[in-house]
């Protein structure tokens, strides 16, 4: 029998990352022993229902005592606080990894609290739901999907070349990035979509004119796509939002600017700018698809008739 990959993983935070991971973790075999760390008793509570992990704890020096692999999964603005905890409890040679959608605020909160002869490598897995909560994880959620990794200058070559066989057994494809880069790359490929979701349904609901009922019933698939986006976790997106500030007002102000001149298009009648860019915008869309991140089934692949797979 082949031996784990990691004797013990320690999964600091157990929503949806962290417990679809320990779900990867088990169907893979990768891990001897998964311990999973949180701070409120009802989370630890809902985790021993699923039973992915073999220990939980509310104190995370314990949960990550002896760990070969760490990785934070809770929001991102408590990384800092909770690197600092658990530091002096760190195994020689370990690694520390991360899921967070914002590496350079990872690289600056966590890093300096990682101790001599212990490996960090900040991580991205690219994949998610609108669910949250122990009860939200599941395997498959990797599979096909992209992790981003972004190790410092002169982080060991074995130990990268480690976790990233671990997120492909997982199900990922792994790329290596800069984490300036990566938080540039995520503002116009997750963050804003996400700024822009929560503002175009915090406007319906602002709207005298228009009544919720009315929004709710009418809702046609843009708008309630959006609805989709914005049920995310607020306590993750705020963190998000203010340790990914640089990149995302770069990327919203770019927005603002083709925004009026949309709205010029529209206002002057001028029909082949709207048809030359929604012909354009069109294309990105069908190289999502060939790309294989997405379905070009009707409904994008759901089926209305079924309730949505957390």
């Amino acid at each position: 029998m082949t031996s784990p990959m990691f004797g013990k993983v320690a999964l600091v935070g157990i929503g949806l990352i962290g417990s679809s991971m320990a779900h990867a973790m088990r169907r893979a075999g990768l891990a001897g022993h998964i311990a999973g760390y949180a701070r409120r008793e009802e989370t630890l509570d809902a985790a021993r229902a699923c039973g992915f992990a073999d220990s939980l704890h509310s104190d995370v020096r314990e949960a990550v005592r002896d760990a070969d692999l760490v990785v934070l999964a809770t929001p991102v603005g408590s990384f800092g606080e909770l690197a600092q905890s658990f530091a002096p409890a760190l195994k020689q040679g370990a690694i520390v990894s991360d899921v967070g959608s914002v590496k350079s605020a990872v690289v600056r909160d966590v890093g300096p609290h990682i101790p001599q002869g212990v490996h960090f490598i900040p991580a991205h897995p690219i994949a998610g739901t609108e669910q949250s909560g122990p009860e939200s994880g599941f395997a498959e959620l990797f599979d096909g999907r992209w992790c981003i990794l972004t190790p410092p200058p002169g982080t060991d070559e074995g130990a990268v070349a480690t976790l990233r066989a671990f997120w492909e057994a997982c199900g990922s494809n792994v790329d290596i990035m800069d984490p300036k880069h990566h938080d540039l790359v995520l503002a116009i490929t997750s963050h804003v979509p996400h700024l822009i979701a929560y503002n175009i349904v915090g406007t319906a609901d602002d709207l005298e004119a228009v009544t919720e009922g009315e929004v709710i019933k009418y809702s046609a698939g843009g708008f309630r796509d959006f609805t989709r986006i914005a049920a995310s976790d607020p306590t993750m997106w705020r963190d998000v939002f203010l340790n990914n500030r640089d990149a995302v007002l770069e990327v919203l102000g770019r927005f603002s600017e083709d925004l009026s001149a949309l709205q010029r298009a529209i206002r002057w009648g001028d029909g082949d700018a709207l048809f030359n860019l929604f012909t354009r915008t069109r294309a990105i869309r069908r190289g999502i698809v060939d790309a294989g991140q997405d379905s070009a089934v009707p409904n994008f692949g759901r089926n209305p008739k079924l309730p949505p797979k957390p």
